[in-house]
């Protein structure tokens, strides 16, 4: 495994991860005010694929304060290439996703997180969305989950298009709610995971995140 890999999948909350983890939920609890209910679905311990919904860039700074875990996350590859901020994604348990094509490998890079027993955060929604309806969703998510077996977590993030509309530089100050769903089985299959199956329990996730989404707006 490669120097980067053992970044990108370090378990540990090293003293950099605290630092900018901290620094990040400050800022977020400061300008957002959030309020969370049902973090205690997200399981403590072995592989959970935390799913939440996409309608701002700063959706990932919830992730960070939801669950006494660490986790881990795709962020669009672009954003490696700048200076400083690259290497920090990587420390903070980041890895690059390319979103114009199949990336192949930041889904083997999310699959070995999973089967390592960690906490994956990752958009099904795929790039961010606009309004309260949740559309079809990627199959991603669940066919990563399918073949790590790990849950799905759901999660509605309601506000946070209020606090970084798409467009935005700088984040407003905005109420936040957040509403963690129970988990959701993975799908399963004996031999070959179908792609039937797969697109089943999708739907069952847009479902589930359509009920989040729609208790965190009405907080």
């Amino acid at each position: 495994m490669s120097e980067h890999e053992d970044l990108v999948l370090n378990p540990a909350k090293t003293l950099t991860y605290r630092v900018c983890a901290a620094i990040v939920s400050g800022l977020a609890a400061i300008l957002f005010r959030p309020h969370v209910e049902g973090a205690h679905h997200i399981p403590l311990e072995g592989p959970v694929l935390i799913a939440p919904v996409h309608r701002s860039n700063v959706d990932f700074a919830f992730t960070l304060f939801i669950s006494p875990r660490k986790v881990f996350f795709m962020a669009k590859d672009g954003l490696f290439a700048v200076p400083l901020l690259g290497p920090l994604l990587t420390r903070l348990g980041a890895f690059p996703v390319n979103r114009s094509s199949a990336d192949r490998e930041s889904l083997r890079l999310a699959e070995e997180v999973l089967r390592r027993g960690h906490a994956l955060v990752m958009f099904p929604e795929g790039t961010r969305k606009e309004g309260r309806a949740v559309e079809p969703l990627h199959d991603g998510a669940m066919f990563v989950a399918g073949r790590t077996g790990a849950s799905v977590v759901p999660v509605g993030i309601a506000g946070s298009d209020r606090a970084m509309p798409v467009g935005a530089r700088l984040p407003r100050l905005a109420k936040v709610n957040v509403v963690v769903g129970p988990p959701i089985s993975p799908p399963t299959s004996e031999g070959r995971l179908s792609r039937s199956k797969v697109s089943s329990k999708s739907e069952e996730l847009r479902r589930a995140l359509e009920a989040v989404y729609a208790q965190s707006l009405a907080l």
